[in-house]
């Protein structure tokens, strides 16, 4: 039988338009960065904490430095995950290993109250767990797909809502657990649903028929054909045309640095100057007003979340049962901790806006807007790879600028601070609307570039370009104490409007050029 997706007979029923086997890996992907963002938004408050309040009491400077080493090391080990997992266990398997590693990492980080050593040993884990599930689980969305043309841009786009609907979630419940209950807690409960995302995935994975499994277990290769073959002009592809179109994948990794190397300031300097430097303090109809908006940026996302959830129940819960239960399951839970947060902050008179609780805009406004950028993509407006990822840097700047013009009432060298939250709120809004614009679009064209047989190793690279991106945004974040001290608040800023903005301009005067390198892949 011929079918218009890979995967089994259940997976090309679609929803929205998209195989079911998709909205797997979208919930799958989803727990993950609950896990990772949930765990990342708590990390360096954690650290700077005092110990009277359960933390370690570091400096801000250490604490942003192993916070670079962290985000950075998860996207360098995705290269060797994705090598191991293109010649030897498949993407499907390499997804489960990582799963399994992260949820012990996050078991270990829950343990740190008995030991710092916990500690490590969980960030340790969840490195080498991210190099196996990140390049892999990204691998089996385009494998999904015949076609690489717009219909794999808004599989991509759809995927990414699932990233950071977990990132949302992950960020908003870890978060508000680890400041307003303990720190501990907040790292169990990220591991949890990492732990049911990976039996969700392990009792579905056969959804997608041949993707994604080893190649001593591959008996009919239809699915998945490692050849040098252009599904658009349907003629073999010269090695000149793979060169070019790899260097491109080289071109559009190198500029993603440039980008999160400034967003990725999420985590850090900007978690600081909202903890710090942003007043958070609510009462009467204002404290009344934000609980409304936050049950609202809660429930709203989650409402949405479940009715997806019920359309993949109706496609796939005969014959993947185990997977689906397991997956109804994660959503009880997450309902019933929702319930009892919003209810326990509507019990309160007076409100304190958590510090980690601005990262979760970010989430927000991708859900809000993905489908509405996916859409234009689709009909209306849809410019070339190049000029969408000079947008992108260009809106990252702006969003920086704000934050810069915010910052100029601050004294030098000033600890504390009360500047109004409308700045990081408008900041967060920017920097999302430029991600949209480079992040999915990037995962698509790294699939459609990268000949088939090395889509798992060029994922690899575009993650080791965002290693360095991370690593480097936690190091120019360490220095924010003698920057500030120095030069002030809004100049730290402006550093992160200057070079993005350059560097958004010259990859939009050097799109043709990049364009006729891709050779017809749109």
């Amino acid at each position: 039988m011929n079918y218009l997706f890979n995967g089994d007979e259940i997976n090309q029923k679609t929803i929205l338009g998209h195989p079911s086997g998709l909205f797997t890996l979208f919930f799958t992907e989803m727990w993950e960065r609950f896990s990772y963002y949930g765990m990342r938004a708590i990390l360096v408050l954690f650290l700077v904490s005092s110990i009277a309040d359960q933390g370690w009491g570091w400096e801000r400077a250490d604490a942003l430095k192993l916070y670079a080493w962290y985000t950075g090391l998860v996207y360098i080990t995705p290269i060797f995950g994705g090598i191991i997992a293109d010649k030897y266990l498949g993407y499907r398997k390499a997804v489960i290993i990582g799963a399994l590693l992260m949820t012990l990492g996050h078991a270990s980080m829950a343990l740190e109250v008995f030991y710092d050593f916990y500690l490590y040993v969980g960030l340790s884990f969840l490195i080498i767990g991210n190099g196996f599930f990140k390049p892999n689980i990204s691998s089996i969305v385009g494998q999904l797909y015949k076609d690489d043309g717009k219909i794999k841009d808004a599989a991509y786009t759809i995927f990414y809502m699932g990233i950071n609907a977990g990132a949302f979630l992950g960020i908003l419940l870890c978060g508000y657990i680890g400041e307003t209950v303990n720190w501990h807690y907040g790292f169990g409960l990220a591991g949890i649903f990492m732990f049911f995302g990976m039996l969700q995935f392990h009792y579905g994975q056969n959804i997608f028929g041949n993707i994604g499994l080893s190649k001593n277990l591959l008996d009919d290769k239809e699915d998945i054909e490692e050849n040098d073959w252009d599904g658009k002009t349907g003629s073999s592809v010269s090695k000149r045309v793979i060169r070019d179109r790899l260097l491109v994948i080289g071109i559009f990794s190198f500029v993603t640095i440039f980008f999160w190397w400034g967003f990725e300031q999420s985590g850090g300097s900007m978690t600081i100057f909202a903890n710090d430097y942003t007043n958070r303090d609510l009462a009467g109809t204002g404290a009344l007003i934000f609980k409304i908006i936050n049950t609202l940026l809660t429930v709203v996302p989650m409402i949405i979340l479940t009715i997806i959830l019920f359309m993949l129940f109706k496609n796939t819960f005969a014959k993947y049962m185990i997977s689906n239960l397991f997956l109804g399951t994660s959503f009880l839970i997450i309902w019933a901790i929702v319930i009892w947060m919003l209810a326990r902050e509507f019990s309160n008179s007076e409100t304190e806006v958590p510090a980690s609780w601005f990262a979760i805009l970010n989430s927000f406004f991708i859900i809000v807007f993905a489908p509405v950028l996916s859409k234009l993509w689709q009909t209306k407006y849809n410019p070339s790879g190049p000029v969408k990822f000079g947008i992108g840097l260009f809106l990252l700047a702006t969003g920086f600028g704000i934050l810069s013009y915010g910052s100029i009432n601050i004294p030098l060298g000033a600890v504390t601070a009360s500047q109004s939250m409308i700045f990081l709120i408008l900041a967060y809004l920017f920097h999302t609307l430029g991600e949209l614009c480079i992040s999915p679009v990037g995962l698509s064209y790294v699939s459609k570039l990268a000949p088939k047989n090395l889509v798992g190793l060029m994922f690899g690279v575009w993650f080791v370009a965002n290693f360095i991106a991370n690593y480097s945004a936690g190091i120019t974040g360490s220095y924010i104490d003698p920057i500030v001290d120095e030069y002030g608040m809004a100049s730290f800023f402006l550093i992160f409007t200057i070079l993005p903005a350059i560097v958004g301009v010259l990859m939009i005067l050097s799109s043709r050029k990049i364009v006729k390198m891709m050779h017809g892949i749109e």
